[in-house]
Order: structure tokens, then C-alpha cells, then sequence
């Protein structure tokens, strides 16, 4: 797949302190691309630094296989995490006036915005003054500004910051949609679990460097931890002499001869098949997954270096 944004190398220092070292990564195009990492990591300087807001010390960044250039910003949209609008001003004629300094037209910028507007039941308080909108309206008003003139890259900066669930899942909607249309959105959260749901990709960056990156299922897959969620009915023998040592076997429901269990590999992650064939022998499967660790977990495991309580539980 083509990448949309690159990175390379990129270093960029304030005073005594390394915001960034030699951070490298690949945006492929109509994806969703997770920037994560802990407060401090350095994941707000490399965005103002692809929003133009600041440059590299070091380093080369390209959108669209060209040197990233001032022209580019009207390509991106940006949500930063600290939100602004002018409180004095109506909604409507500052939302015309920020769409008229992304080059969009008068005429089509109130089209797009009205639009807008309705979808989000907006439009009611077009003529009224931003102060008079509460902290998620006008969390609204700003996210529909930063994708009206439809960018090919859109920055997202915690979006879901102080919105209830209904309004989280109006914006991951919208999110989705952006990006089925043809957008290339990176997203910044801590939230791991809107990663899950959202994210094609992630990188994750620590002390200013990056120490992850890659497909999210693929990062799954290689932190397996060869633990599996069963559940057998009609069991005939006892699960946990039928395994032996090769398994951990832990029981979390047994009712008769119903048994619903995890079980952690002791061998290797890829004795699934032989962990099936096993079960037979027990009784009949009811179902059967792995279960791999969430991005939660894997954020975790690399920034302490130990996974949380909860998956060292199940294991």
C-alpha cells in the first residue's frame, strides 16, 4: 500500500530536553494510524512539526512521495488537543471565516458547513454566539471545521476529549466514514480502547523514541501469549489430567458436565491444533479462541516493561 506520510529520522530538541530522537514511521493512505504513547512521549511535537507549526532539528518528512512543503498544510486538517473558537463571535460566521482560510469559497464553505451543522443539530444555533454553546458543541463546531474542506490527512489530537458516549460514537462514526471516502486520519488518544476499534496501524513512542510499529493485527499476533478461552460440554474425563503438563488449565465455570476454562500453552503459541485435538478427547467444543492481549495491555507491557495484573491473571 502507498503511504501517504513519512517520517524520517526526524529529531527535534527544546533547550535541555529531547522531544525527539531519530523517529521514523510510514502513514499508508486511507488508513487509520494510531500515534500513541504516554504523557510526555513526544506525540504532540511530531504533529506540530507535519502541521508546520514548528521544524525538525534533523530529519526529512514527504506527503505524497514530495518534501513536505508549506502548500501541503491546506491538504491537512488538524484537531489539536487544546480547543479555541472566539467566544464574542456567532457560530456560523466563524466557522465561514476558518473555512475561508482553508481556501474553500463563500458560497460552497456555507453549503458544506450547513450540512454539517444538520448532521451534527447544530444548525439551531448557527446565528448564536460560541459562548453560549456547552464545552461538546463546541467540541463539534471545531471538528466539523477541521474536515469540511476534506483533507487528504486529518490530525485528530484526543478528539473524544470531554464528549458523553452518544457524542463519542457520532465522531468515531464520522471518523470511519472520513476514511471510507478516501482520507488518511492519524489519531492520537490514550484511550486504547477506540485504538481497537478505529486503528489500521499504530506506532508508539517513548522517551521521545519509537518503539512500535506496525499493523495492529500483526502486533497482536506477535504478542500471543498461547492462551485460549474453551468451552466443552458433555465432558468426559478430567480436562486437567486429559492436557497434563503442557497446559495451565484455569477452570472458570463447571456446571455437571459443562466446563467453560482458559488455558495457557506451556509449550508454544502455535499449538492451537494440538490443543483442539486434546479437547476432543474431553468432551465436545463448544467453542474455542485464542486470546490475544489487547493494545492496552501491549501499550503497557512496552513503556513498564511488564504486563498489567489483569492478562498476568489469565495466564
Amino acid at each position: 500500500m502507498k503511504d501517504l506520510f513519512i517520517a524520517e529520522e526526524v529529531t527535534k530538541d527544546y533547550s535541555n530536553h529531547r522531544a525527539l530522537n531519530n523517529v521514523s514511521m510510514s502513514v499508508p493512505e486511507k488508513s487509520i494510524f494510531g500515534l500513541l504513547g504516554p504523557n510526555g512521549a513526544g506525540k504532540t511535537t511530531l504533529i506540530r512539526i507535519i502541521n508546520q507549526i514548528i521544524g525538525p532539528d534533523n530529519g526529512k518528512l514527504y506527503f505524497e512521495g514530495e518534501r513536505l512543503k508549506p502548500e501541503h498544510v491546506h491538504q491537512i486538517g488538524y484537531l489539536p488537543e487544546e480547543r479555541g473558537l472566539y467566544k464574542k463571535m456567532k457560530v456560523g460566521e466563524q466557522a465561514l471565516y476558518l473555512a475561508k482560510l482553508k481556501n474553500v469559497s463563500g458560497l460552497d464553505a456555507k453549503k458544506k458547513l450547513k450540512e454539517w451543522f444538520e448532521k451534527f443539530e447544530l444548525l439551531p444555533w448557527w446565528d448564536r454566539k460560541v459562548e453560549e454553546l456547552s464545552k461538546g458543541m463546541q467540541q463539534k463546531v471545531q471538528f466539523i471545521i477541521t474536515v469540511m474542506h476534506n483533507p487528504k490527512l486529518l490530525i485528530f489530537d484526543e478528539p473524544f476529549s470531554g464528549f458523553d458516549p452518544i457524542n463519542v460514537n457520532l465522531l468515531k462514526d464520522e471518523i470511519l466514514n472520513l476514511k471510507n471516502k478516501g482520507a488518511t486520519v492519524i489519531f492520537s488518544t490514550h484511550n486504547m480502547g477506540s485504538v481497537e476499534e478505529l486503528c489500521d496501524y499504530i506506532a508508539l513512542i517513548n522517551k521521545s523514541e519509537k518503539i512500535l510499529e506496525g499493523k495492529v493485527t500483526d502486533i497482536k499476533k506477535s504478542y500471543s501469549t498461547g492462551t485460549f478461552s474453551a468451552e466443552i460440554a458433555e465432558a468426559k474425563t478430567d480436562i486437567v489430567a486429559e492436557l497434563g503438563n503442557d497446559y495451565i488449565v484455569k477452570v472458570e465455570d463447571k456446571l455437571d458436565n459443562h466446563i467453560k476454562c482458559k488455558i495457557k500453552s506451556q509449550v508454544n503459541s502455535d499449538s492451537s491444533n494440538d490443543l483442539i485435538k486434546k479437547l476432543t478427547n474431553v468432551g465436545k467444543i463448544i467453542s474455542f479462541q485464542e486470546l490475544l492481549p489487547s493494545m492496552n495491555d501491549i501499550f503497557i507491557k512496552n513503556v513498564t516493561g511488564k504486563y498489567p495484573d489483569e492478562l498476568s491473571n489469565n495466564n
